[in-house]
């Protein structure tokens, strides 16, 4: 079966189609001599019968409504021979047909003492003739008798031919009604198959033209789970541009963020080198030169830590096993001093483990905190409890077109800075089976992380948040 299995991945629709066909012919052949020829054998008989009971009927009436005259005036079934045997004379007359065959006369004759009433059924088979190729011809033959009330016997027998005849046109009716449907069937599968494979070549070129990066339309309109594909890839093809417009945004916008510390550091170590101090003294020029190269530090450490979160894989042991409470308490003890003058409001239960891996954990809080004190007027707070975690700042609320797109890559903040920050942290708790969002508060905003299994709790947004 499993051969079979994988001989069928193999083949095209085409192929699989044409195979069906193939196999559906085999069993129906199989049905026709396995069940339905013995059926209809066993019809043809007791058709063969019936008639053979109706010749004698009308034989049997016409006597008793014309006594004394002869009964080879009847008309009847030309394919039927009728007799009679008269036991005392031990003769046998022809009422219509052919001549008695003298198997069927011995039969008649041995078994003439042997009691019965009505009409009996029987059969016999001559021995086997030779047609005109020697070779040999089943000639097997239906009768029935009466016992008469003047004691003879009425004897109908059916001709071969006219069995084969019959038996012939039965099989001949069925096999063409039961062909007529496998076409009608087959035509209709065919046109059905067609209809699947002519979209997934569309959705083939589609994807073809997709992947030389160029521009292909999907022109599959339909309701079932091929078109659910296809507006599956239409959306996909969307946000592949979005993504690569965003990219190219980005690393213009980045080359753009990065020319400007670049130039300052080099104006200015030439302007040292040269005698002069850009900014009075030599102490704070080069204080600027640092400032700067700081800034590119931390940009370039966010885009290396983007990219090695690209490749982060959720491979801790299930469970929660990483204390939270150490991750916050270091990330705080560091950014403290960015903002001396911002307060810190913590609310940490003990003992809160979240499930993942320190290092890319600490990055998350150290983005959510660094953020918040970018943003904060006078203080942050951040909560910590079973399965959430949530980091608020007291600054301007986040316009509602921007919280749908606030962890997306390469998001512009509203300081003008392109930062990497949140959409590291989208990447890191969504591994981990966390979901992050932002959410526009009374006074302030607040970023949460939340595992799938706990219930979000809603917050009071403000409604006159400017946009």
């Amino acid at each position: 079966m499993k051969r079979i299995r994988m001989w069928l991945r193999e083949l095209s629709l085409s192929q699989q189609l044409l195979s069906m066909i193939f196999l559906f012919i085999m069993i129906f052949a199989m049905f026709v001599i396995i069940f339905l020829s013995p059926s209809i054998e066993r019809f043809t008989e007791a058709e063969m019968y019936n008639r053979l009971h109706s010749a004698q009927e009308s034989l049997i009436l016409y006597a008793d409504q014309n006594p004394g005259q002869s009964l080879d005036f009847v008309q009847t079934d030309g394919a039927i021979s009728a007799y009679l045997f008269d036991h005392e004379k031990n003769t046998f007359t022809v009422i219509y047909g052919s001549k008695m065959d003298q198997t069927l006369k011995e039969r008649l004759k041995t078994n003439a003492n042997v009691p019965y009433s009505g009409t009996l059924d029987s059969f016999y088979t001559p021995e086997d003739q030779l047609d005109g190729t020697n070779t040999p011809v089943d000639n097997t033959v239906l009768y029935s008798k009466t016992l008469l009330n003047d004691g003879r016997e009425l004897i109908t027998v059916m001709s071969n031919a006219a069995q084969q005849r019959l038996r012939d046109s039965l099989i001949n009716g069925v096999v063409l009604l039961n062909v007529s449907f496998v076409i009608g069937f087959m035509v209709m599968l065919l046109i059905w198959v067609t209809t699947l494979i002519l979209p997934l070549s569309q959705i083939k070129y589609y994807i073809a033209k997709i992947k030389n990066e160029e521009d292909a339309e999907l022109a599959v309109k339909r309701n079932d789970e091929i078109g659910e594909v296809a507006d599956a890839l239409r959306d996909m093809n969307a946000q592949l541009k979005k993504q690569n417009r965003e990219k190219e945004e980005m690393i213009q916008n980045i080359s753009h963020d990065l020319k400007t510390p670049i130039a300052t550091i080099k104006s200015y170590g030439e302007s040292i080198k040269d005698g002069i101090y850009p900014y009075e003294t030599l102490e704070k020029s080069v204080d600027v030169i640092i400032e700067h190269a700081n800034r590119l530090e931390k940009k370039v450490k966010s885009l290396i830590i983007l990219n090695k979160m690209d490749y982060l894989k959720d491979t801790v042991e299930e469970g929660n096993h990483l204390n939270m409470n150490k991750i916050i308490d270091k990330a705080l003890l560091s950014l403290k001093v960015v903002r001396p003058e911002i307060s810190f409001i913590c609310e940490l239960d003990e003992e809160v483990y979240f499930h993942g891996e320190e290092e890319p954990w600490r990055i998350v809080v150290e983005n959510l905190i660094d953020n918040a004190l970018r943003y904060s007027k006078s203080y942050i707070k951040v909560t910590l409890q079973e399965d959430e975690l949530c980091v608020i700042n007291d600054g301007k609320n986040i316009s509602k077109d921007r919280l749908s797109t606030l962890f997306h890559r390469y998001e512009k903040g509203t300081d003008g800075q392109f930062g990497l920050g949140l959409s590291i942290v989208h990447r890191v708790v969504t591994t981990y089976g966390y979901r992050v969002a932002a959410e526009n508060l009374t006074e302030g905003v607040c970023f949460r992380i939340w595992h799938d299994a706990k219930t979000q709790k809603p917050k009071k947004t403000n409604e006159n948040t400017p946009a």
